[in-house]
């Protein structure tokens, strides 16, 4: 097998959960292929270094077997080596997320009607 479509390979990767959504974030330009951006239909072959960003942080990875089929999460551990260098610095950035939901720094609703009050009066607003 010489090359598959890149959006099966984040498939069969297990980097994204349907097919549909490796290939939009191909259109969004969320991957790339040996430093360009890469479309859905570009063929992956074993070497090329991928840079991936989705959820779970930013991947770059070095291709090591190619499949268009999905398996169980060990064959696609096994398709790709992610470097020592990246893995550190998703856990760390994965960290500091949950470091910043900790401390208050993101807001998961929007403030009752009492804390907008507040906040109004403090602005000088009211």
């Amino acid at each position: 097998m010489g090359g598959v479509r890149i959006d099966k390979w984040l498939w069969a990767a297990r980097f994204y959960k349907t097919r549909s959504l490796a290939a939009h974030a191909c259109d969004l330009g969320r991957v790339e292929s040996n430093g360009q951006t890469a479309k859905p239909s570009r063929d992956v072959k074993v070497g090329d270094q991928l840079r991936i960003r989705n959820e779970g942080g930013e991947f770059r990875v070095e291709v090591l077997g190619v499949s268009d089929v999905r398996g169980p999460a060990a064959a696609a551990q096994a398709l790709y080596r992610e470097p020592e260098e990246s893995r550190d610095a998703r856990l760390k950035a994965a960290e500091e997320r949950k470091a910043m939901l900790a401390f208050g720094g993101a807001v998961e609703q929007k403030p009752s009607k009492y804390a907008r009050r507040v906040m109004e009066r403090f602005r000088g607003r009211e």
